[in-house]
């Protein structure tokens, strides 16, 4: 092996052209000076397998996964972490001789952005809309920081109460009360609201009551963009603090290239320089 060779990794999806990863990386290599190439990968819909296996006999380091092949992720593994298994998705994989590794660090980058936004999470109580994919990656960090309550709301209870019943261990050693809510009450007053669902991507707002959220109490969006406003603004009219997925999906690409090189970049410039970015676009 060429030591002076760059460490290869990718992100793998379906779609990919519109990924922020390759950004972020090679900024993240640049700050500790590392020599890494990274590329987006689009996989076929059948094929995401098969792109797994020609990175790794190519001898890349390892890879991003999003939408739709982290759950897939997941079943390529070898050796997974407690928190993918936990999710039920993978979106890091890393290739080690005859092991594929597998973890997910979507909920951990979002407790580290809600910590640098100055979110308070330890003995709060907090709301979580959806219990898809990204939701199910959030919850075992959420519960690990120490949240007092979480409430898991979905439009399809049988799924919500799916997700609680697989975190419930977790819950009960960590003295989380984490349960359902069926019907979304505006006297329910939660100290955080963190959106989950797929509403915003389809440019739909959620209908959701006043009064669920302390003013003063804080909102996040797990996506960022246009699609994460018309929760934001609901979130404004409530006196909330706000924050988008942007800073998330920053801050989880920071766990993920500490795994891969064993050094962690500082996710704050990176973030500001996207931040500025998106305000002149």
């Amino acid at each position: 092996m060429n030591p002076d060779a760059p460490i290869r990794l990718a992100v793998i999806g379906h779609p990919i052209a519109h990924s922020r990863s390759p950004r972020i990386h090679t900024a993240f290599a640049q700050q500790l000076g590392l020599s890494v190439d990274y590329q987006a990968v689009l996989a076929p819909l059948d094929g995401f397998a098969a792109t797994v296996a020609e990175l790794r006999t190519r001898g890349w380091r390892g890879c991003n996964v999003t939408l739709p092949f982290k759950p897939e992720a997941l079943t390529l593994a070898t050796q997974a972490s407690p928190r993918a298994q936990l999710a039920g998705a993978a979106n890091t994989l890393g290739f080690e001789g005859d092991t594929l590794w597998a973890d997910n660090t979507d909920g951990i980058g979002l407790v580290y952005d809600l910590v640098a936004a100055r979110f308070a999470l330890s003995g709060k109580r907090v709301l979580l809309l959806g219990a898809g994919g990204a939701c199910a990656g959030a919850l075992a960090p959420l519960i690990e920081a120490g949240a007092a309550e979480i409430r898991i709301h979905n439009r399809s209870p049988d799924k919500a109460s799916a997700l609680v019943e697989r975190h419930l261990p977790l819950a009960r050693r960590h003295g989380v009360n984490l349960k359902t809510l069926g019907q979304l009450d505006g006297g329910a007053v939660y100290d955080g609201v963190i959106n989950g669902t797929s509403a915003g991507l389809g440019g739909q707002a959620l209908a959701l009551p006043s009064g669920l959220v302390k003013p003063g109490g804080w909102a996040l969006d797990l996506v960022y963009g246009p699609a994460a406003e018309p929760f934001l603004s609901w979130a404004r009219a409530q006196g909330a603090q706000t924050r988008d997925g942007l800073g998330m999906l920053v801050q989880q690409a920071a766990e993920a290239f500490a795994l891969w090189t064993g050094q962690r970049p500082d996710p704050t410039p990176v973030l500001e320089a996207l931040r500025a970015e998106a305000n002149t676009a």
